[in-house]
């Protein structure tokens, strides 16, 4: 039975949308499933919203639901009266408030995604109820499908009349980090119903270094996936999109560490290797606790005392950014400085308090992070930002800066293309500079080909270039780097 309101919402648009938007929503709203795959910055929160009203507009569904990351929930609803005439209910954590959201007549509801999880059951009892629509905004949440939130989308994904999935980053830090995303639209038909031949397939481990033929094999898997996913798949660049945005400059600034800091990378370097090798042999077979212990090496490279609480000079990193914020400043521009460590972020608010900085990291509450972002934003004093990418790599228009310089880096390619496009973006009109901030003889020199790596592979997944272009920039030198970082003889998986 169709749900049937006294009174209506208007369901058109508040505002017209870029030419490219139009042609996304027509190219998809007819579909049983779709993928947005737009770049950052493209404004794919328009598309959405434009999107669901088609929808509602057509009575192909009764209501929509949209879900994003939790620390998004006000900027959606910010963007959903910017480009709608009504307003969304909104599901959290609240069971009781949830169950008259459930049973009210509304048409737009925004949940984030861990409500999905908790809600499950009552969810299955509303898809009885009415046909819904829903879309999944920053889709790479549920990369992960031995995850019980990833499990809990696929489990509900056939009772949605018709299902959407947004990112700008589909293949997020590795090739088959796309598969369950597709797996929620299409359960399978597309990339098989099998996760783990599909990571065997596209497994980026550092033995293709020294392996010609798995090399081949696994660019000819690579190759092949978009072409897969390309019939129900709509995917702009800033350049394919024709947005005239300021350029973007990138570049590597390479640090020499001063002597104590040396000493104690070093020291740190031999303690690592003694950790993971025994009788010249890789002893620890866990992946992401290996990755774990070059993390420290990254801390040890940009801030010493994360590791050592009695270090006390200057980290040579610190000095250049010291450099950059003060040539921001001086042009009368802002700078975001990014950092994984919320110690860090601490740290460096305090560096640069006289330039009204403020800080945004995961240990600060929902209501202390919008303040941070609206003063950056909205107050003149406030010249810098300091950010971890798990707290504001996603969402966050930040145009009023056009400055950049990432502190350090993990090795997600995610976090990195994320954090990077907050400021390079639809609304800015300045040239934006990013910075990433290199130790020069340390673990920072495996990050940044690691990322480039990364980088290809995900633009060859998403048909952003042909097999062509990637074969002739490839390159798997990051296998033997890792080796050299940790005085392997053998491969590290």
């Amino acid at each position: 039975m169709a749900l049937i309101l006294k009174q209506e919402p208007r369901l058109e648009p508040r505002h017209e949308a870029f030419l490219y938007q139009l042609q996304a929503v027509e190219a998809v709203q007819d579909r049983e499933y779709a993928a947005l795959f737009h770049e950052q910055g493209l404004g794919k929160t328009k598309i959405g919203l434009d999107l669901a009203l088609h929808w509602l507009r057509s009575s192909v569904v009764d209501s929509v639901i949209i879900v994003t990351k939790r620390g998004l929930i006000q900027n959606w609803m910010d963007e959903i009266k910017t480009h709608t005439h009504f307003q969304a209910r909104v599901l959290e954590q609240d069971r009781r408030a949830n169950f008259y959201a459930f049973n009210s007549p509304a048409r737009l509801y925004l949940a984030h995604y861990e409500v999905f999880r908790s809600e499950e059951s009552r969810l299955r009892l509303f898809q009885k109820t009415r046909q819904i629509g829903v879309i999944l905004d920053e889709a790479q949440k549920i990369k992960n499908p031995e995850a019980e939130l990833t499990q809990t989308f696929l489990r509900l994904a056939p009772g949605f009349t018709r299902r959407v999935i947004m990112t700008g980053t589909p293949v997020a830090n590795r090739p088959y980090d796309i598969w369950s995303q597709i797996q929620f639209l299409d359960q399978g038909r597309s990339l098989g119903s099998s996760f783990e031949r599909f990571r065997q397939e596209l497994e980026m481990g550092n033995d293709l270094a020294d392996d010609p033929e798995a090399q081949e094999r696994f660019q000819r898997e690579l190759s092949t996936v978009f072409g897969k996913i390309r019939p129900f798949t709509v995917r702009e660049t800033k350049a394919s999109a024709g947005i005239e945005l300021p350029e973007k400059h990138i570049e590597n600034v390479s640090v020499d560490l001063l002597e104590d800091q040396r000493a104690l990378y070093e020291s740190f370097k031999t303690d690592l290797r003694a950790e993971v090798v025994r009788d010249g042999a890789l002893t620890e077979d866990n992946a992401e606790a290996l990755l774990k212990r070059l993390l420290r090496l990254v801390q040890v490279a940009s801030n010493p005392s994360l590791v050592d609480e009695s270090y006390a000079g200057t980290p040579s990193k610190l000095l250049v950014t010291e450099e950059l914020v003060g040539k921001a400043v001086r042009s009368s521009s802002k700078a975001i400085i990014w950092t994984n460590f919320i110690a860090t972020a601490d740290w460096l608010r305090e560096r640069f308090k006289d330039d009204g900085a403020e800080v945004l990291h995961g240990n600060k509450s929902i209501t202390d992070r919008n303040a941070a972002v609206r003063a950056f934003k909205e107050d003149p004093a406030c010249r810098v930002l300091v950010a971890t990418p798990a707290s504001a790599k996603e969402g966050l228009t930040l145009t009023v800066a056009n400055y950049a310089i990432f502190f350090d880096r993990s090795f997600s390619l995610d976090d990195y293309l994320q954090a990077q496009d907050r400021i390079h973006r639809i609304s800015q009109k300045q040239q934006c500079f990013i910075y990433n901030l290199i130790a020069r003889d340390t673990v920072d020199e495996w990050v940044d080909m690691l990322l480039a790596a990364k980088r290809l592979a995900a633009q060859l997944a998403q048909g952003d270039i042909e097999v062509e272009e990637y074969a002739s920039r490839s390159n798997y030198d990051y296998g033997r780097v890792v080796r050299e970082i940790l005085g392997l003889r053998g491969a590290v998986e």
